[in-house]
């Protein structure tokens, strides 16, 4: 399960996509369902009821906030744990379980563990951007048809910048361009990763912004302003081997007001919409071990990604978990 991205914390949708009825969604490979509890906590199961393999998605939620299967109203509460099996009173319901994974509602954002466990490890590490009061955000969800690997990249890439995004935020970085322009990548480790800024031709004092890596798959991007608080966070959602979700939350604490929110989606998504037809482009899909691509001293932020990658996500994953073999029904 979750191959490639076990025991991993993940934001997986907006907050506000989950309502009274359940939402399927797809993280590594895996389908899930998420649904409110009846005070209104976000719960997550695999997207299966283990009677029948039917989705759980399809089903309701019950008013004591379980979910119950469309096929035969089997429920289930937040823990997996099963609460009814009509026709049935004799059942052993402590066997007939569903499997769940934790999961949180922090940021505007459902996060998810990505691991069949009851309880996880640890919480999610959450930049600070994300929930901090007084200031506005704004939300965009987006699918590409690339590996989550190479779109997590390209969000840790700066040196890209003033040349695909010429038209857009690259025009802030392309006037001090010259031919013999000289770009060192400085880098940090952090406790939560790795923060990381482009430095052109030693001027530091000229600061484009920097980047944080916020394992595993979240990068923020701090771009300066005088006494306002000005961030976007890029968090990249592995759903198959091919296909990717794209999140994107502005936080700042200027221009305040809800209604300018689209137009700052609108930035962000010509920004993104660049971006994306030239990782759908790149083969192989995934991001192949560095010995395999060429590489220069430009790319130290995206090779330590990739060192990560390869080291801690790249061949994981975790066992289900199985309720006991039933029992012969005559």
């Amino acid at each position: 399960m979750f191959e490639g991205f076990s025991n991993q914390w993940t934001a997986v949708t907006l907050s506000r996509r989950l309502k009274k009825r359940p939402l399927a969604v797809a993280v590594a490979g895996e389908k899930l369902v998420l649904f409110r509890d009846a005070q209104g906590k976000v719960s997550a199961l695999l997207d299966r009821c283990p009677h029948r393999g039917v989705a759980l998605s399809l089903g309701r939620v019950t008013p004591d906030g379980c979910i119950e299967c469309p096929f035969h109203a089997w429920k289930f509460d937040a823990r997996g744990q099963n609460r009814g099996v009509p026709l049935n009173p004799d059942a052993k319901r402590e066997r007939l379980f569903a499997t769940s994974v934790p999961a949180r509602d922090l940021g505007g954002l459902l996060w998810v563990y990505t691991a069949p466990v009851s309880e996880a490890p640890v919480e999610p590490t959450v930049p600070d951007s994300l929930t901090a009061p007084g200031l506005a955000r704004n939300y965009l969800e987006l699918e590409w048809a690339a590996h989550w690997s190479r779109v997590m990249e390209n969000m840790l890439d700066g040196p890209h910048v003033p040349f695909l995004h010429r038209k857009t935020i690259g025009r802030f970085v392309s006037p001090y361009l010259k031919p013999d322009s000289r770009m060192d990548i400085e880098l940090n480790e952090e406790p939560y990763g790795f923060s990381t800024r482009g430095v052109l031709d030693g001027d530091r004092a000229r600061d484009s912004g920097h980047l944080e890596f916020y394992r595993p798959n979240v990068m923020v991007l701090n771009i300066p302003m005088k006494g306002h608080t000005f961030r976007q966070h890029s968090i990249c959602v592995p759903v198959s081997a091919e296909r990717s979700r794209l999140i994107i939350v502005g936080a700042r604490s200027f221009a305040r007001l809800a209604l300018l929110n689209p137009i700052f989606n609108w930035q962000n998504l010509r920004v993104a919409l660049e971006d994306q037809a030239v990782i759908e482009s790149s083969q192989p899909p995934e991001v192949p071990h560095p010995s395999h691509e060429l590489s220069v001293r430009t790319d130290r932020a995206t090779l330590h990604f990739r060192k990560f990658y390869f080291e801690t996500l790249k061949g994981s994953s975790t066992l289900p978990a199985r309720p006991e073999p039933a029992t012969r029904v005559a």
